[in-house]
């Protein structure tokens, strides 16, 4: 089944006029929640007359206001190593003032349920998991069947089907230029072609170990370098600065907007498989994905990308989706020549007719 056929035998289902609102609850990784943007558009394809909103953390927050059909992001920041009552029960009271019908739950936790059930949304759809039956109503079966994440999470907006497309709707994230332009107004930054560098991942193992000489090369080749991440990447950011010299500059910090703007911005962005690949890949800037131990089949952006870069050869601990190597050579990500990156970079930059310097 493609998605064309799905969504047109969506159009003839008998609930395809329901008005009432739609609660998402997605995962809350940076890339995850970028994904679960592709459930948004196939929650509007069902009930194109129910409104979607998202509930986000503050740091996905600003994904939200660059997600085209999505009401509204409810930002709400439950503890994540325990359950507080209180918390659930502030937010419940939050969720009852929305009136919704129904929600989708994307997480298989227990605690992702807890608020839906007590705010008393009618219909409450999830994988079965952690003993949810009594705070789900709408069960499903057969999450570990499901050969993808965007599979799993885009199957929940549907009622439940013996087959699903592949072809899922692309996330989409749609950044203004005038918003784009003024930010690079107040950051001075403006004049040279751009690659951005996104060096972060969640665990040591999906980090590419050259960016600093990444950096430094395409520096030399006349390009502006930014670096972006989260302050956990700040000293990384620093040392591809200082070794890269002058056009190479650190926006890493702790506002995702800052982020999602200069991706942007950039002309062309090299990422880890990291929630900053996804962002650039639904932006739509030109992206190349630096993959090591996980798959890039199960973990790319569903987007199109310029390129997947992977260590040459035959490396038969890869894939391992462990965030630690296991076997400490981290031969998957250390193979990964610098060359093979920057030559990739130029060749995508050269094809969308880009040269280095303004």
């Amino acid at each position: 089944m493609n998605y064309e056929s799905l969504k047109a035998s969506l159009a003839k289902a008998p609930d395809r006029d329901e008005t009432s609102p739609v609660l998402l609850v997605p995962y809350m990784w940076i890339g995850d929640f970028v994904r679960c943007h592709t459930v948004v558009r196939v929650l509007k394809d069902r009930w194109p007359n129910r409104p979607v909103d998202v509930l986000t953390t503050t740091l996905c927050a600003p994904l939200v206001d660059y997600m085209p059909r999505v009401r509204q992001g409810i930002v709400w920041d439950l503890p994540r190593s325990k359950i507080s009552l209180s918390q659930e029960r502030a937010l419940a009271a939050r969720l009852r003032q929305e009136g919704y019908g129904a929600s989708v739950v994307m997480p298989r936790t227990f605690k992702s349920t807890i608020a839906p059930w007590l705010a008393g949304i009618p219909k409450r759809t999830g994988f079965i998991g952690e003993v949810r039956f009594g705070l789900l109503n709408d069960w499903r079966r057969g999450e570990k069947a499901l050969p993808r994440m965007i599979d799993r999470c885009a199957a929940l907006a549907l009622p439940p089907l013996p087959e699903l497309p592949l072809d899922w709707p692309e996330p989409q994230l749609q950044v203004p230029d005038a918003e784009i332009a003024a930010w690079r107004q107040a950051n001075g930054l403006h004049g040279r072609t751009v690659v951005a560098l996104a060096p972060g991942a969640v665990g040591p193992a999906k980090r590419w170990s050259y960016y600093v000489e990444a950096g430094k090369a395409l520096a030399e080749r006349g390009f502006e370098v930014w670096v972006i991440g989260g302050p956990g990447e700040t000293a990384k950011a620093q040392e591809i600065v200082e070794a890269g010299g002058p056009h190479v500059r650190d926006l890493t910090g702790t506002d995702l907007r800052n982020g999602i703007l200069a991706l942007a911005a950039a002309d062309l962005v090299i990422s880890n498989d990291s929630g900053l690949l996804h962002v650039s890949a639904a932006i739509g800037s030109r992206t190349i994905g630096i993959f090591g131990p996980t798959s890039p089949w199960h973990y790319a952006p569903l987007n199109p990308i310029e390129t997947v870069i992977q260590a040459p050869g035959d490396i038969p601990c890869r894939p391992c989706h462990k965030p630690v190597c296991r076997m400490e050579h981290h031969r998957c990500m250390r193979d990964i020549a610098v060359e093979d990156v920057t030559t990739a970079a130029l060749r995508a930059l050269q094809a969308a007719g880009i040269a280095p310097a303004v």
